[in-house]
Protein backbone atom coordinates (compact mmCIF):
# COMPACT_ATOMS: atom_id res chain seq x y z
CA UNK A 1 0.00 0.00 0.00
CA UNK A 2 1.46 3.64 -1.06
CA UNK A 3 2.06 6.07 1.58
CA UNK A 4 0.32 9.35 1.11
CA UNK A 5 2.63 12.47 0.65
CA UNK A 6 1.33 14.10 3.42
CA UNK A 7 2.62 11.36 5.96
CA UNK A 8 6.28 11.72 4.63
CA UNK A 9 9.10 13.12 7.31
CA UNK A 10 10.65 15.94 5.93
CA UNK A 11 13.80 14.73 7.67
CA UNK A 12 13.42 11.59 5.92
CA UNK A 13 13.20 12.95 2.52
CA UNK A 14 16.25 15.18 2.71
CA UNK A 15 17.95 12.91 4.37
CA UNK A 16 17.22 10.28 1.29
CA UNK A 17 17.26 12.45 -1.52
CA UNK A 18 20.85 13.82 -0.79
CA UNK A 19 22.64 10.31 0.01
CA UNK A 20 21.28 8.46 -2.50
CA UNK A 21 21.86 11.01 -4.68
CA UNK A 22 25.61 10.51 -3.84
CA UNK A 23 25.86 6.77 -4.87
CA UNK A 24 28.42 6.98 -7.30
CA UNK A 25 30.63 8.81 -5.06
CA UNK A 26 30.39 7.31 -1.71
CA UNK A 27 29.03 3.44 -2.75
CA UNK A 28 26.08 3.72 -0.84
CA UNK A 29 22.92 2.48 -2.17
CA UNK A 30 19.70 3.73 -1.70
CA UNK A 31 18.44 1.05 1.02
CA UNK A 32 21.86 1.65 3.13
CA UNK A 33 21.42 5.42 3.11
CA UNK A 34 17.53 4.95 3.99
CA UNK A 35 19.47 2.90 7.20
CA UNK A 36 21.24 5.40 7.91
CA UNK A 37 18.73 8.15 8.22
CA UNK A 38 18.43 6.79 11.78
CA UNK A 39 21.59 7.77 12.61
CA UNK A 40 22.74 11.33 14.28
CA UNK A 41 25.34 12.26 12.10
CA UNK A 42 22.98 11.54 9.19
CA UNK A 43 19.96 13.63 10.33
CA UNK A 44 22.48 16.58 11.42
CA UNK A 45 24.00 16.48 8.04
CA UNK A 46 20.82 16.16 5.85
CA UNK A 47 17.56 16.97 7.76
CA UNK A 48 16.55 20.14 8.82
CA UNK A 49 19.69 21.41 10.05
CA UNK A 50 20.78 20.68 6.60
CA UNK A 51 23.58 22.75 5.82
CA UNK A 52 22.38 24.54 2.79
CA UNK A 53 18.62 25.91 3.31
CA UNK A 54 18.21 26.99 -0.62
CA UNK A 55 18.59 23.54 -2.11
CA UNK A 56 16.02 22.41 1.04
CA UNK A 57 13.80 24.86 -0.07
CA UNK A 58 13.74 24.05 -3.88
CA UNK A 59 13.59 20.67 -2.87
CA UNK A 60 10.47 21.23 -0.44
CA UNK A 61 8.70 23.37 -3.21
CA UNK A 62 9.35 20.11 -5.81
CA UNK A 63 8.42 17.54 -3.30
CA UNK A 64 4.79 20.07 -2.33
CA UNK A 65 4.02 19.97 -6.10
CA UNK A 66 4.64 15.91 -7.01
CA UNK A 67 3.14 14.35 -3.96
CA UNK A 68 4.75 11.47 -4.63
CA UNK A 69 4.23 8.02 -2.58
CA UNK A 70 6.88 7.06 0.33
CA UNK A 71 7.19 3.57 -2.66
CA UNK A 72 7.71 6.10 -5.53
CA UNK A 73 9.80 8.68 -3.98
CA UNK A 74 12.83 5.79 -2.66
CA UNK A 75 12.37 4.04 -6.04
CA UNK A 76 13.06 6.85 -7.97
CA UNK A 77 15.82 8.52 -5.43
CA UNK A 78 17.56 5.06 -6.26
CA UNK A 79 17.16 5.02 -9.70
CA UNK A 80 18.49 8.11 -9.99
CA UNK A 81 21.40 7.19 -7.56
CA UNK A 82 22.29 3.94 -9.45
CA UNK A 83 22.11 5.72 -13.16
CA UNK A 84 24.44 7.66 -15.33
CA UNK A 85 22.80 11.26 -15.46
CA UNK A 86 23.43 13.37 -18.10
CA UNK A 87 22.17 16.68 -18.60
CA UNK A 88 21.79 17.19 -22.53
CA UNK A 89 22.61 21.14 -21.93
CA UNK A 90 23.15 23.38 -19.17
CA UNK A 91 25.85 24.80 -16.65
CA UNK A 92 28.15 23.98 -13.90
CA UNK A 93 26.93 25.63 -10.38
CA UNK A 94 28.23 29.30 -10.44
CA UNK A 95 30.13 30.79 -8.21
CA UNK A 96 29.83 34.42 -6.59
CA UNK A 97 31.97 36.85 -7.86
CA UNK A 98 34.59 38.74 -5.67
CA UNK A 99 32.58 41.94 -5.70
CA UNK A 100 35.54 44.29 -4.17
CA UNK A 101 37.05 43.21 -7.60
CA UNK A 102 34.61 44.06 -9.46
CA UNK A 103 34.02 47.32 -7.72
CA UNK A 104 37.78 48.32 -8.35
CA UNK A 105 36.86 47.78 -12.37
CA UNK A 106 33.91 49.75 -12.53
CA UNK A 107 35.93 52.54 -10.67
CA UNK A 108 38.47 52.39 -13.68
CA UNK A 109 35.81 52.68 -16.13
CA UNK A 110 36.55 49.39 -17.42
CA UNK A 111 34.30 48.42 -20.29
CA UNK A 112 30.85 46.68 -20.25
CA UNK A 113 33.18 43.68 -22.16
CA UNK A 114 35.59 43.76 -19.91
CA UNK A 115 33.12 43.90 -17.13
CA UNK A 116 31.54 41.10 -18.47
CA UNK A 117 34.09 38.97 -19.12
CA UNK A 118 35.29 39.16 -15.54
CA UNK A 119 32.26 38.18 -14.15
CA UNK A 120 32.28 35.56 -16.37
CA UNK A 121 35.67 34.41 -15.37
CA UNK A 122 34.82 35.13 -11.42
CA UNK A 123 31.31 33.00 -12.16
CA UNK A 124 32.99 30.05 -13.76
CA UNK A 125 36.26 29.73 -12.26
CA UNK A 126 36.39 30.53 -8.18
CA UNK A 127 35.15 27.37 -7.44
CA UNK A 128 39.20 26.55 -8.31
CA UNK A 129 40.86 29.50 -5.66
CA UNK A 130 37.90 30.14 -3.13
CA UNK A 131 37.27 27.69 -0.63
CA UNK A 132 33.82 28.59 0.08
CA UNK A 133 33.04 28.61 -3.67
CA UNK A 134 34.41 25.23 -3.78
CA UNK A 135 32.32 24.07 -1.17
CA UNK A 136 29.02 25.58 -2.68
CA UNK A 137 30.23 24.15 -6.23
CA UNK A 138 30.34 20.19 -4.92
CA UNK A 139 28.03 20.58 -2.45
CA UNK A 140 25.58 21.54 -5.69
CA UNK A 141 27.01 18.46 -7.56
CA UNK A 142 26.39 16.05 -5.46
CA UNK A 143 22.77 17.38 -4.44
CA UNK A 144 21.85 17.17 -8.18
CA UNK A 145 23.39 13.36 -8.32
CA UNK A 146 24.63 14.76 -11.86
CA UNK A 147 27.19 12.72 -13.58
CA UNK A 148 27.40 14.88 -16.57
CA UNK A 149 26.57 18.74 -18.19
CA UNK A 150 26.61 19.07 -22.05
CA UNK A 151 28.26 22.43 -20.52
CA UNK A 152 27.81 25.99 -22.32
CA UNK A 153 31.29 26.65 -22.87
CA UNK A 154 31.09 29.39 -25.69
CA UNK A 155 29.64 32.84 -25.55
CA UNK A 156 26.77 32.80 -28.25
CA UNK A 157 28.00 33.49 -31.83
CA UNK A 158 30.28 32.78 -34.38
CA UNK A 159 33.81 34.48 -33.34
CA UNK A 160 36.81 32.14 -32.64
CA UNK A 161 37.94 34.78 -30.68
CA UNK A 162 34.81 35.15 -28.75
CA UNK A 163 34.00 31.04 -28.52
CA UNK A 164 37.40 31.10 -26.91
CA UNK A 165 36.88 32.44 -23.57
CA UNK A 166 34.08 30.29 -21.83
CA UNK A 167 36.16 26.93 -22.86
CA UNK A 168 39.41 28.48 -21.59
CA UNK A 169 37.49 28.97 -18.21
CA UNK A 170 36.12 25.52 -17.99
CA UNK A 171 39.20 24.10 -19.14
CA UNK A 172 40.84 25.73 -16.64
CA UNK A 173 38.32 24.56 -13.71
CA UNK A 174 38.78 20.44 -15.14
CA UNK A 175 42.24 20.95 -14.83
CA UNK A 176 42.72 22.50 -11.53
CA UNK A 177 39.83 19.99 -10.03
CA UNK A 178 40.48 16.90 -11.89
CA UNK A 179 40.34 14.65 -8.59
CA UNK A 180 36.29 16.02 -8.53
CA UNK A 181 35.21 16.95 -12.17
CA UNK A 182 36.68 16.00 -15.32
CA UNK A 183 36.80 17.83 -18.94
CA UNK A 184 35.38 14.30 -20.79
CA UNK A 185 36.75 13.92 -24.51
CA UNK A 186 34.58 11.37 -24.86
CA UNK A 187 31.39 9.39 -24.10
CA UNK A 188 34.25 6.45 -22.23
CA UNK A 189 35.29 9.48 -20.40
CA UNK A 190 32.57 10.53 -18.86
CA UNK A 191 31.42 6.73 -18.14
CA UNK A 192 35.00 6.17 -16.51
CA UNK A 193 33.97 9.69 -14.29
CA UNK A 194 30.58 7.95 -13.40
CA UNK A 195 32.44 4.66 -12.36
CA UNK A 196 35.11 7.08 -10.33
CA UNK A 197 32.43 9.27 -8.63
CA UNK A 198 33.49 11.88 -10.50
CA UNK A 199 31.48 14.35 -12.13
CA UNK A 200 32.47 15.71 -16.19
CA UNK A 201 31.64 18.37 -18.68
CA UNK A 202 30.84 17.48 -22.16
CA UNK A 203 31.81 20.93 -24.06
CA UNK A 204 29.04 22.70 -26.42
CA UNK A 205 30.23 25.77 -28.36
CA UNK A 206 26.88 27.66 -28.79
CA UNK A 207 27.68 28.84 -32.22
CA UNK A 208 29.83 27.63 -35.08
CA UNK A 209 33.05 29.24 -34.97
CA UNK A 210 33.40 30.89 -38.69
CA UNK A 211 36.67 32.63 -39.77
CA UNK A 212 34.24 35.56 -41.05
CA UNK A 213 36.40 36.43 -44.17
CA UNK A 214 34.49 34.52 -46.54
CA UNK A 215 36.69 34.32 -49.32
CA UNK A 216 35.84 30.33 -49.53
CA UNK A 217 32.93 28.16 -47.70
CA UNK A 218 36.11 25.93 -46.71
CA UNK A 219 38.01 28.43 -45.28
CA UNK A 220 35.02 29.73 -43.10
CA UNK A 221 34.49 26.13 -41.86
CA UNK A 222 37.88 25.66 -40.81
CA UNK A 223 37.74 26.80 -37.74
CA UNK A 224 34.94 23.27 -36.92
CA UNK A 225 37.71 20.86 -36.79
CA UNK A 226 39.67 23.22 -34.92
CA UNK A 227 37.59 23.61 -31.90
CA UNK A 228 36.87 19.83 -32.31
CA UNK A 229 40.12 19.33 -31.59
CA UNK A 230 39.87 21.51 -27.87
CA UNK A 231 36.71 19.20 -27.19
CA UNK A 232 33.70 20.76 -28.47
CA UNK A 233 31.35 18.65 -29.40
CA UNK A 234 28.35 20.21 -30.10
CA UNK A 235 27.39 23.39 -31.65
CA UNK A 236 24.31 25.83 -32.27
CA UNK A 237 23.83 26.29 -35.73
CA UNK A 238 21.67 29.78 -34.81
CA UNK A 239 21.01 31.74 -31.41
CA UNK A 240 18.07 33.67 -31.70
CA UNK A 241 18.65 35.78 -34.66
CA UNK A 242 19.66 35.16 -38.29
CA UNK A 243 22.87 34.18 -39.47
CA UNK A 244 24.80 33.26 -42.22
CA UNK A 245 24.11 29.23 -41.53
CA UNK A 246 20.14 30.43 -41.00
CA UNK A 247 17.46 31.64 -38.73
CA UNK A 248 17.27 31.87 -35.57
CA UNK A 249 14.15 31.08 -33.22
CA UNK A 250 13.29 35.05 -32.41
CA UNK A 251 13.34 35.88 -36.43
CA UNK A 252 10.16 36.76 -38.00
CA UNK A 253 10.53 35.33 -41.22
CA UNK A 254 11.21 31.95 -40.51
CA UNK A 255 13.31 31.27 -43.54
CA UNK A 256 15.33 27.69 -43.41
CA UNK A 257 18.91 26.88 -43.93
CA UNK A 258 21.44 28.86 -46.85
CA UNK A 259 23.08 27.07 -49.02
CA UNK A 260 26.27 27.53 -46.92
CA UNK A 261 23.99 26.25 -43.45
CA UNK A 262 23.82 23.04 -45.56
CA UNK A 263 27.45 22.88 -45.80
CA UNK A 264 27.97 23.37 -42.40
CA UNK A 265 25.78 20.45 -41.35
CA UNK A 266 27.79 18.48 -43.58
CA UNK A 267 31.21 19.45 -42.16
CA UNK A 268 29.86 19.13 -38.65
CA UNK A 269 28.76 15.84 -40.05
CA UNK A 270 31.90 14.83 -41.10
CA UNK A 271 34.06 16.10 -38.21
CA UNK A 272 31.84 14.50 -35.14
CA UNK A 273 30.14 17.35 -33.70
CA UNK A 274 26.59 17.64 -33.08
CA UNK A 275 24.46 19.95 -35.09
CA UNK A 276 22.10 21.90 -32.59
CA UNK A 277 18.78 23.22 -33.01
CA UNK A 278 17.63 24.52 -29.83
CA UNK A 279 17.88 28.11 -30.30
CA UNK A 280 17.36 27.99 -34.61
CA UNK A 281 13.79 28.85 -36.40
CA UNK A 282 11.13 26.29 -37.05
CA UNK A 283 12.41 25.91 -40.69
CA UNK A 284 16.08 25.74 -40.12
CA UNK A 285 15.62 23.15 -37.48
CA UNK A 286 13.53 20.86 -39.86
CA UNK A 287 16.15 21.36 -42.66
CA UNK A 288 19.30 20.77 -40.62
CA UNK A 289 17.48 17.40 -39.33
CA UNK A 290 16.50 16.59 -43.33
CA UNK A 291 20.32 17.25 -44.17
CA UNK A 292 21.88 15.75 -41.30
CA UNK A 293 23.21 12.03 -41.90
CA UNK A 294 24.29 11.94 -38.38
CA UNK A 295 21.87 12.36 -35.41
CA UNK A 296 21.35 15.49 -34.39
CA UNK A 297 19.14 17.86 -31.32
CA UNK A 298 17.44 20.34 -29.84
CA UNK A 299 19.26 20.05 -26.52
CA UNK A 300 17.33 22.36 -24.60
CA UNK A 301 13.52 23.33 -25.57
CA UNK A 302 9.77 22.22 -25.13
CA UNK A 303 7.18 21.02 -27.09
CA UNK A 304 4.87 23.58 -28.96
CA UNK A 305 1.63 21.69 -28.90
CA UNK A 306 1.38 22.16 -25.38
CA UNK A 307 2.95 25.57 -25.59
CA UNK A 308 3.73 27.54 -28.79
CA UNK A 309 6.88 29.65 -27.50
CA UNK A 310 9.72 30.84 -29.89
CA UNK A 311 12.08 28.12 -27.99
CA UNK A 312 9.33 25.25 -28.52
CA UNK A 313 9.27 22.48 -31.38
CA UNK A 314 6.15 21.99 -33.12
CA UNK A 315 5.74 18.21 -33.83
CA UNK A 316 7.09 17.79 -37.51
CA UNK A 317 10.36 19.04 -36.53
CA UNK A 318 10.59 16.80 -33.46
CA UNK A 319 10.07 14.10 -35.69
CA UNK A 320 12.64 15.00 -38.55
CA UNK A 321 14.86 15.27 -34.99
CA UNK A 322 13.74 12.02 -34.30
CA UNK A 323 14.24 10.73 -37.46
CA UNK A 324 17.82 10.91 -37.57
CA UNK A 325 18.15 9.19 -34.27
CA UNK A 326 18.25 12.22 -31.98
CA UNK A 327 16.64 13.70 -29.12
CA UNK A 328 15.14 16.89 -28.26
CA UNK A 329 16.17 18.16 -24.77
CA UNK A 330 13.42 19.66 -21.99
CA UNK A 331 14.72 22.98 -20.51
CA UNK A 332 13.64 24.11 -16.86
CA UNK A 333 12.61 26.97 -18.15
CA UNK A 334 8.62 28.48 -17.29
CA UNK A 335 8.39 30.40 -20.01
CA UNK A 336 8.84 27.82 -22.74
CA UNK A 337 6.76 25.28 -20.56
CA UNK A 338 3.66 27.27 -20.24
CA UNK A 339 0.66 26.59 -17.95
CA UNK A 340 2.09 26.56 -14.32
CA UNK A 341 5.61 26.48 -15.43
CA UNK A 342 6.44 23.99 -13.01
CA UNK A 343 7.95 20.75 -12.67
CA UNK A 344 5.17 18.78 -13.40
CA UNK A 345 4.78 20.93 -16.82
CA UNK A 346 8.36 19.80 -17.47
CA UNK A 347 6.80 16.36 -16.97
CA UNK A 348 4.22 16.88 -19.20
CA UNK A 349 6.11 18.09 -21.84
CA UNK A 350 8.52 14.89 -21.29
CA UNK A 351 5.68 12.67 -21.29
CA UNK A 352 4.37 14.03 -24.52
CA UNK A 353 7.39 13.28 -26.74
CA UNK A 354 7.86 10.08 -25.05
CA UNK A 355 4.33 8.97 -25.86
CA UNK A 356 4.10 10.25 -29.80
CA UNK A 357 8.26 9.80 -31.07
CA UNK A 358 9.29 7.52 -28.04
CA UNK A 359 11.62 7.65 -24.73
CA UNK A 360 14.89 7.09 -27.04
CA UNK A 361 13.95 10.59 -28.56
CA UNK A 362 13.25 12.93 -25.37
CA UNK A 363 16.17 14.23 -22.49
CA UNK A 364 16.50 16.88 -19.80
CA UNK A 365 18.53 19.42 -21.32
CA UNK A 366 17.80 21.80 -18.21
CA UNK A 367 19.56 25.13 -18.94
CA UNK A 368 19.93 26.23 -15.78
CA UNK A 369 22.41 26.27 -12.99
CA UNK A 370 22.74 26.68 -8.93
CA UNK A 371 24.21 30.08 -7.44
CA UNK A 372 26.22 30.14 -4.79
CA UNK A 373 24.24 32.00 -1.54
CA UNK A 374 27.22 34.12 -1.83
CA UNK A 375 26.32 35.52 -4.75
CA UNK A 376 23.87 38.37 -3.34
CA UNK A 377 26.56 39.87 -0.71
CA UNK A 378 29.60 39.86 -3.16
CA UNK A 379 27.16 41.76 -6.11
CA UNK A 380 26.58 43.90 -3.53
CA UNK A 381 30.06 45.05 -2.87
CA UNK A 382 30.21 44.93 -6.18
CA UNK A 383 27.77 47.85 -6.89
CA UNK A 384 26.00 48.77 -10.03
CA UNK A 385 27.75 48.82 -13.06
CA UNK A 386 27.38 51.43 -15.92
CA UNK A 387 24.34 50.51 -17.95
CA UNK A 388 25.02 48.99 -21.10
CA UNK A 389 22.81 48.71 -24.42
CA UNK A 390 20.82 45.21 -25.20
CA UNK A 391 23.35 43.05 -26.24
CA UNK A 392 22.97 41.72 -30.09
CA UNK A 393 22.17 38.02 -29.15
CA UNK A 394 19.35 38.95 -26.70
CA UNK A 395 16.33 39.18 -29.46
CA UNK A 396 13.78 37.78 -27.47
CA UNK A 397 10.23 39.05 -28.31
CA UNK A 398 8.19 40.84 -25.13
CA UNK A 399 6.93 38.56 -22.76
CA UNK A 400 9.01 35.18 -24.19
CA UNK A 401 11.07 35.26 -20.80
CA UNK A 402 8.58 36.18 -18.28
CA UNK A 403 9.98 34.70 -15.04
CA UNK A 404 8.07 32.65 -12.47
CA UNK A 405 10.44 32.64 -9.32
CA UNK A 406 8.73 29.56 -7.36
CA UNK A 407 8.15 27.61 -10.35
CA UNK A 408 11.78 28.01 -11.63
CA UNK A 409 12.69 26.25 -8.10
CA UNK A 410 10.83 23.50 -8.25
CA UNK A 411 13.10 22.78 -11.25
CA UNK A 412 16.39 24.33 -9.60
CA UNK A 413 19.03 22.08 -11.11
CA UNK A 414 19.43 20.51 -7.66
CA UNK A 415 16.41 18.99 -7.68
CA UNK A 416 17.19 16.53 -10.44
CA UNK A 417 16.70 13.30 -8.51
CA UNK A 418 13.13 14.46 -8.36
CA UNK A 419 12.61 14.69 -12.18
CA UNK A 420 13.64 10.90 -11.72
CA UNK A 421 11.07 10.54 -9.41
CA UNK A 422 8.34 12.54 -10.87
CA UNK A 423 8.90 9.95 -14.11
CA UNK A 424 8.45 7.19 -11.72
CA UNK A 425 5.39 8.73 -10.63
CA UNK A 426 4.34 8.79 -14.68
CA UNK A 427 4.64 5.15 -14.75
CA UNK A 428 7.65 5.18 -17.25
CA UNK A 429 9.43 1.91 -17.14
CA UNK A 430 13.67 2.27 -15.24
CA UNK A 431 14.87 1.26 -18.86
CA UNK A 432 12.90 4.24 -20.22
CA UNK A 433 14.01 6.57 -17.32
CA UNK A 434 17.38 5.73 -18.00
CA UNK A 435 17.23 6.70 -21.20
CA UNK A 436 15.63 9.77 -20.62
CA UNK A 437 17.74 10.75 -17.97
CA UNK A 438 21.29 10.53 -19.79
CA UNK A 439 21.26 7.22 -22.04
CA UNK A 440 19.84 9.10 -25.32
CA UNK A 441 22.39 11.61 -25.04
CA UNK A 442 25.09 8.82 -24.00
CA UNK A 443 23.92 7.00 -27.31
CA UNK A 444 23.56 10.21 -29.74
CA UNK A 445 27.29 11.44 -28.20
CA UNK A 446 28.65 7.80 -28.82
CA UNK A 447 26.95 7.83 -32.79
CA UNK A 448 28.48 11.18 -33.74
CA UNK A 449 32.11 10.72 -32.40
CA UNK A 450 34.34 10.15 -35.07
CA UNK A 451 37.15 8.88 -32.50
CA UNK A 452 37.35 6.82 -29.44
Amino acid sequence: MKTDHSTIDRRRFLATATLGAGVAATGFTASSARAAIATKDAAKLFGPDHPNPVIAKARQLALSVLKPSQRDLEHGLELHANSLVFDSYGFSPRCAIDGERMAKAIAANASPVELQDLREDMGMTRCVTDAAEREEFQQAWRASGVTCIFQNAGEEGQAPMRLLKRLANFTYVTDRMSDFIVKAATPADIEAAWKAGKRALYLTGNGVPLTQDWVSVPDEMRYIRVFYKLGIRMMHMTYNRRNMIGDGCAEPANAGLSDFGVSVVKELNRVGVIADVAHSGWQTSLETAQRSEEPMVASHSAVAAINEHIRAKPDNVIKAIADTGGYIGMACIPAFLGGDGDIRMLLNHIERVAKKFGTEHVAIGTDVSYTSRNASAENRKAGRAPRARTQWRYLWPPGSLTPKPQASQTMAWTNWPLFTVGLVQRGFKDDEIRRIIGGNVMRVSRAVLKEG
